[in-house]
């Protein structure tokens, strides 16, 4: 089964980027994400992210990462962020 992404980079710039990023995300870290729409999420991260390969809308490959973050104040809600579209991370301590 092919993995679907709403974005796929293949531009070496905007993968180290998106690594660089992988790389402040611990297992169980606790962190404020600001992201590209102007939203800002709290919460602690289930597990570190990795790059991957997906296809986008049109079939073209290149990779992202998914985040999966559970929210700081209500820890029944997930939230699911492509890093691409992460602007700043904050690190506010360890669960």
């Amino acid at each position: 089964m092919t993995k679907i992404a709403e974005r796929v980079h293949t531009d070496q710039g905007e993968i180290a980027l998106i690594e660089s990023r992988i790389v402040e995300l611990n297992d169980a870290s606790v962190v404020e994400l600001s992201l590209s729409d102007g939203r800002k999420l709290k919460g602690v991260v289930t597990v570190r992210p990795s790059v991957q390969t997906f296809r986008d809308g049109d079939g073209n490959e290149g990779v992202n990462a998914l985040l999966r973050l559970d929210d700081l104040h209500d820890p029944e809600r997930t939230h699911h962020i492509w890093l691409d579209q992460v602007t700043d991370i904050f690190p506010l301590g360890s669960d």
